[in-house]
């Protein structure tokens, strides 16, 4: 955990230290936020704000990652400690393939046809879901991982191929979670840093030690981000860090085997999720049924839906924070059972 620790440090200091500059890149090209007309009127402030902030998070991860790699690969004297700890290239991997559909989703609504919207939900969600069977795969196949764990049980069930479309869903629907929680100035990056850190002690109680180093490295790169994108924000996470962050999140909940509670360590990213999905099925269902379409919340994701109740965008922030932490010490507490 010292080691973890300090890697946290290191990745936190190397991020902060370059985002000066890409800030600078990202309003050299024109990468400017787009503002939806309906969103509150707060928001339009934010206008032009530099996104694909996740680059910020995912550059020096990647960078640390690669190098403890390498150490691991020269250092371990046994092939199956070197395997342990090349382990850790499955969730990077998927962090890079994600930021690179959410930077193409970011692009695609700065500079597409369709600008202010990005790709279109039918051609992103079955990309993802795709992309979420193969790492399914490789979870199953690669690292031998078929079980789950139940809080209060001491032996793992073992469900088989069952595994791998459940695999999928976690993590395409958490990527889509942390997206939707990306929505207001330093909320993803406060409650996905939040639910690294459970699942990095998770990891650490297990005996993953190198899994917990990486949670922990993205834990410091979170932090660091949130030193640009704390009120008002300087620059936006984006598709590119929020589909990132929520897919790798799926995928260290799977290897750790505890994927059963990433609802409660991910609380409010399951309540960002749930909100839409409710919004949209209740509006074409009374839509379907009356004609005119009806809605559960003044707007969703929910995080909107108190900002129209009179709550600033920072009581929302920091609220929703005190609950994720909450939900991610309750998360650790059922591991331990």
């Amino acid at each position: 955990m010292d080691v973890a620790l300090i890697l946290a440090s290191i990745s936190f200091l190397l991020t902060v230290g370059w985002g000066p500059l890409l800030i600078r890149l990202l309003r050299h090209y024109g990468i400017g936020k787009r503002i939806r007309i309906e969103l509150p009127r707060d928001h339009q402030t934010k206008l032009g704000t530099p996104t694909m902030g996740g680059l910020l998070i995912v550059v020096p991860v990647v960078l640390i990652t690669v190098v403890l790699t390498i150490l691991y690969a020269a250092q371990d004297e046994t092939p199956e400690a070197g395997a342990t700890g090349r382990s850790i290239l499955v969730p990077l991997g998927v962090m890079l393939i994600f930021c690179l559909i959410g930077a193409v989703d970011d692009i695609a609504g700065v500079r597409g046809m369709r600008r202010g919207e990005g790709l279109r939900a039918r051609l992103k969600l079955p990309l993802e879901l795709a992309i979420s069977f193969v790492i399914a795969l490789v979870l199953h196949f690669a690292l031998d991982l078929r079980s789950m764990a139940i809080p209060g049980v001491q032996e793992r069930i073992e469900i088989g191929l069952l595994y791998i479309p459940i695999a999928m869903v976690i993590i395409a629907g958490f990527a889509n979670a942390v997206n939707f929680t990306d929505g207001l100035d330093g909320l993803a990056g406060i409650i996905t840093a939040s639910a690294f850190a459970a699942y990095g002690v998770i990891a650490f109680l297990q005996g993953q030690a190198y899994l917990a180093r990486f949670c922990f490295i993205v834990v410091g790169a979170c932090f660091a981000f949130l030193w640009y994108n704390a009120r008002p924000a300087q620059m936006i996470m984006g598709d590119t860090g929020s589909l990132a962050l929520g897919a790798t999140l799926g995928t260290v909940a799977l290897m750790t085997g505890q994927w059963l509670i990433l609802p409660v360590v991910g609380l409010v990213m399951m309540g960002e999720l749930l909100s839409v999905i409710i919004q949209v099925a209740y509006f074409k269902y009374t839509k379907r049924r009356t004609g005119q379409g009806r809605r559960v919340f003044k707007m969703a994701p929910i995080h909107h839906h108190f900002e129209l109740l009179g709550w600033s965008e920072t009581q929302v922030v920091q609220r929703f924070w005190l609950v994720g932490l909450m939900a991610a010490m309750a998360g650790v507490a059922l591991a331990l059972l």
